[in-house]
């Protein structure tokens, strides 16, 4: 029987990103920032998920190429849900809670040859409803095992 070498697992990088917006409701493609980060990992396969800690913010992922998009985004959240609805809450913020849900807190993108896995014409975006803030989105990139 012969010693095989012990595998090290590869380790997790945790990093937080700053996203700063300048509206009230705002789309903000953060992509590139996610990608460096995947690349400073040095992993080649795995997992990038992103949670945003803030209860009136999102994350998505949806078309980049043209402008327009993330812009006819924010205005349907904006028809949908009336910052000045019948809402009991009583901050003035009720249509931000509710878009948050909406969209949601969190995403995974796969990780393949060191780069984040989205679609041709795809970009991820933190979503602002309560701005303009200083924002943050966790990023938590794993690696899959060795093998």
């Amino acid at each position: 029987m012969s010693a095989q070498p012990a595998k090290t697992a590869a380790r997790a990088l945790v990093k937080t990103l700053a996203v700063k917006t300048d509206r009230r409701t705002q789309l903000v493609d953060i992509t590139r920032e996610v990608q460096k980060l995947v690349a400073e990992s040095g992993c080649a396969s795995g997992i990038c998920h992103l949670y945003v800690p803030h209860t009136t913010a999102g994350i998505t992922i949806n078309e980049n190429d043209d402008p327009d998009v993330p812009r006819d985004i924010e205005a349907a959240l904006d028809r949908l849900v009336p910052k000045d609805g019948p809402y009991k809450h009583w901050e003035g913020n009720a249509d931000s809670h509710i878009k948050s849900t909406l969209t949601g807190v969190s995403q995974s993108v796969q990780v393949e040859g060191g780069r984040v896995l989205l679609g041709r014409w795809q970009a991820i975006f933190f979503c602002e409803f309560d701005g303009p803030r200083q924002r943050e989105v966790r990023v938590k990139i794993v690696p899959d095992p060795a093998v």
